[in-house]
């Protein structure tokens, strides 16, 4: 072995400690880049195999009732590969075990069973009969209602109560992410897809020869808009409400969501450590080269060239980069295996093999190389330039002038420890600021990591205890009179009952348009508001239309702009209406308009076509009961069953992603705080022990170096804050969708226990450094070097 060899080998067990840790927060850095880059390629891969073996729609065409022979006219249509004209009807369950009234989508599929769009994966049990009330379950709400083959569910069809029977269980690459029509979150206990036999769905309601749901796949090339300009204008007669691509899918939407997610997380996230690393390397290799400036000058001497002492410095940077490599694509792995089967069950794919992708590793290995190598190089570059004459010689030491501080009345004051801690700072402004900026960082991301939960907890907050008060939502089977609220109230168990008109819409401003709804509500009404970001209460207009901010920056409209309504029910009129107002809403693209306004508009009276409901929780049951059966009611949603929902989908999709980050970002933490005491205890070796031999205690010694770690710490905190709203910012508007938005939002106790962490990470650092301080050998560290 040469003799630099094992120069090399005897440096790295010296600094084993500094390189330590910065091989763990390398760890870190490669295990989240492998983690979510491999997340992302196994949502992208499988959902692109999913939906292609199993023939997803690209274009989606509600509509009332249409003959089966308006989708032979689509299907001659240009631009139209494939058509698929289905029954669709969502209707009121019961479902044993569960008090609640549960919402069944029923879809009908071909008997015998024949290639087509949306084809099912049948998990389990056979294909349902023709004439039969037999029909496939969903996977995910059998599994949450612990259903089997065989078992029976009640369902209102059609104002008639009847039982299904289930004969297998399948998934749908169109319910991937599986939940209702008005709903954000999945509820799979109390939603559930059905698929029912074509003929006996037709039977139930009423609907022989005839479709009221289009599913179309494009041909290659095909322009999705003009096709969906075509059919509106084909099923405009029928009663259509408007056609829409994948984009505006639900599931299919919430799916293209969580894998822009993992794309921008899987660069963001990763390139902070990454940085850390390359700023540690810096501070490490500065201070060995340092130090290290005779045995510079002797290895050229010695006949060694600057490529091969360049290259001796280049390899200790990379041993703990090479060791951080190997063991964050191990954890990398087995963190993506480990998130692939949630992600499998909770999106319902097919298959839940997780194969790793070999390029991410080692894309991987080159960005944590790329970044060591970027933070050596700056230390390197400065050891190859010494001249051997000069290496020889030790540093020059910098000169010291009576600045700032020593005019200030208080300084003198001080004690010795506190006025050389002062002085040590005030002339070295540059390495503070350097100091502070990592300590900051730190700071940063434990902060924005707690955010995040922060967001969550603002957006159930304002979803279900400010904006939704109502214990249960009614959606009626089709639109009626105000009476029909009346009633309800009337149940025994109902303690009010408040209008709801819900109206399918599409906006058009200038070239952009839009598909959604508009919430129409009673001005005296108390259970269902509109709540922004903020808190603050928002009534719906008498004129115009209130629209969250989201549909405002889709539509790119502002309050006065005039908007083109064209209504997709009844007699489908075109209005234009002015924007009253926008929203910060969190969750969804709706707009708002007052009840009586909007039934004044559109000449209909009072409409509704549901209604809110505030029910006596200690006959709840009861109230539950009737409602599943009343014959006018085509779905119940219960408030508190939709919190769980959110709560356990949370739970599932961000508690394992940000408790890992959680723990990665105080890792970071450590890492930087420790590195810096250490690094300033090799620089001020000579200094501190020199203090000692002129009498300073080994306290006041401790508190000269460790006062100053304290000072920066305190100053990184205040900076670290302002780096998390900063991050904040910006990961709110890079996730930023139609669907929702994350607010900007951190509070107090996230704020304290980012600070919590560093300072603790500060005072363990601390234990460490002072026991070094406590063996300092006085006569190794003033032996003269010349």
């Amino acid at each position: 072995m040469r003799a630099i060899d094992r120069k090399l080998l005897r440096d790295a067990w010296h600094y084993r400690s500094q390189l330590g840790v910065i091989a763990t927060v390398v760890t870190c850095g490669i295990a989240l880049f492998v983690t979510l880059r491999s997340m992302n390629g196994y949502l992208r891969g499988s959902r692109d195999r999913y939906y292609r073996e199993y023939r997803f729609a690209d274009v989606f065409a509600p509509l009332k009732r249409a003959p089966l022979g308006a989708a032979r006219v689509a299907q001659a249509s240009v631009g139209v590969r494939a058509v698929e004209a289905r029954l669709t009807f969502d209707v009121t369950l019961d479902v044993p075990g569960l008090v609640e009234p549960a919402i069944g989508r029923l879809v009908s599929v071909p008997v015998p069973r024949r290639p087509g769009l949306n084809e099912l994966h049948l998990q389990r049990g056979r294909w349902p009969e023709r004439h039969l009330a037999e029909v496939i379950a969903s996977g995910a709400f059998a599994r949450a209602n612990r259903l089997s083959l065989g078992d029976s569910l009640g369902a209102v069809m059609h104002g008639r109560w009847q039982w299904l029977r289930i004969v297998g269980i399948a998934i749908s690459p169109e319910y991937v992410y599986e939940i209702g029509s008005a709903g954000i979150f999945p509820d799979n206990r109390r939603f559930g897809v059905l698929w029912m036999s074509y003929d006996a769905l037709a039977d139930a309601f009423d609907m022989r020869g005839a479709f009221n749901h289009l599913s179309l796949a494009l041909a290659p090339g095909a322009s999705e808009r003009g096709v969906m300009d075509s059919i509106d204008r084909l099923l405009a007669p029928y009663g259509g409400f408007g056609a829409f691509g994948r984009r505006t899918h639900v599931s299919a939407a919430f799916l293209e969501g969580e894998i822009e997610e993992t794309q921008i997380t899987s660069v963001f996230l990763p390139g902070i450590f990454l940085g850390v690393t390359a700023f540690l390397l810096h501070l490490v290799l500065s201070r060995l080269i340092g130090t290290q400036r005779e045995q510079i000058a002797t290895l050229k001497a010695f006949g060694y060239s600057n490529i091969s002492i360049g290259a001796h410095y280049l390899e200790l940077a990379l041993v703990p980069v090479v060791l951080g490599c190997s063991l964050g694509t191990a954890l990398g792995l087995w963190l993506a295996e480990l998130l692939a089967t949630v992600y499998a069950q909770f999106y319902q794919f097919p298959s839940v093999e997780f194969v790793p992708d070999w390029r991410i590793v080692w894309a991987a290995v080159a960005v944590g190389v790329a970044a060591g190598l970027l933070g050596a190089l700056g230390s390197v570059r400065r050891s190859v330039r010494l001249p051997p004459a000069e290496a020889m010689r030790p540093e020059a030491p910098t000169r010291f002038r009576a600045g700032l501080l020593e005019s200030l009345r208080a300084f003198q004051r001080l004690g010795p420890a506190t006025r050389v801690v002062a002085r040590n700072m005030q002339r070295r402004p540059g390495k503070v600021l350097l100091s502070a900026l990592g300590l900051a960082f730190a700071v940063g991301m434990v902060v924005t990591v707690l955010a995040m939960y922060d967001a969550i907890d603002l957006m159930k907050e304002v979803q279900f205890f400010r904006v939704s008060r109502e214990d249960a939502r009614v959606t009626f089977e089709s639109p009626r009179r105000a009476a029909a609220v009346a009633q309800l109230a009337q149940l025994p168990g109902v303690l009010s009952a408040e209008p709801l008109r819900v109206v399918p819409v599409r906006l058009q401003f200038r070239q952009r348009r839009y598909q959604t709804t508009i919430i129409a509500l009673s001005e005296r009404g108390e259970l269902r508001r509109i709540i922004d970001e903020h808190g603050s209460e928002h009534r719906a207009p008498r004129a115009g239309l209130l629209v969250s901010q989201l549909l405002a920056r889709v539509l790119a409209v502002r309050p006065g702009d005039l908007v083109i309504v064209d209504v997709l029910e009844g007699k489908r009129e075109r209005r234009l209406l002015p924007v009253a107002g926008t929203v910060a809403e969190l969750l969804g693209t709706a707009a708002y308009m007052d009840a009586a306004a909007l039934g004044d508009l559109l000449g209909d009276g009072d409409v509704v076509s549901g209604a809110f409901l505030s029910i006596d929780p200690r006959v709840a049951d009861a109230v539950y009961g009737r409602l599943k059966r009343l014959p006018a009611v085509a779905g119940v949603e219960v408030r508190e069953a939709a919190l769980r929902g959110f709560e356990r989908t949370i739970a599932e999709s961000f508690s394992i992603s940000l408790f890992t980050m959680m723990l990665f970002a105080c890792v970071i933490a450590f890492g930087i705080v420790y590195n810096g005491a250490r690094v300033a205890l090799s620089e001020r070796g000579r200094e501190l022990a020199s203090l000692r031999v002129l009498g300073f205690t080994r306290q006041e010694v401790t508190t000269m170096l460790l006062g100053e770690q304290a000072i920066l710490t305190m100053l990184a905190i205040p900076m670290g804050f302002a780096i998390a709203y900063g991050l904040c910012s910006l990961l709110s508007w890079r996730f930023e969708s139609e669907l929702f938005r994350f607010p900007v939002v951190v509070n107090v106790q996230s704020y304290l226990i980012g600070a919590v962490v560093v300072i603790a990470s500060g005072l363990l650092s601390g234990l460490a450094v002072r026991g070094r301080v406590r063996r300092l050998d006085l006569v190794a560290v003033l032996k003269t070097r010349e």
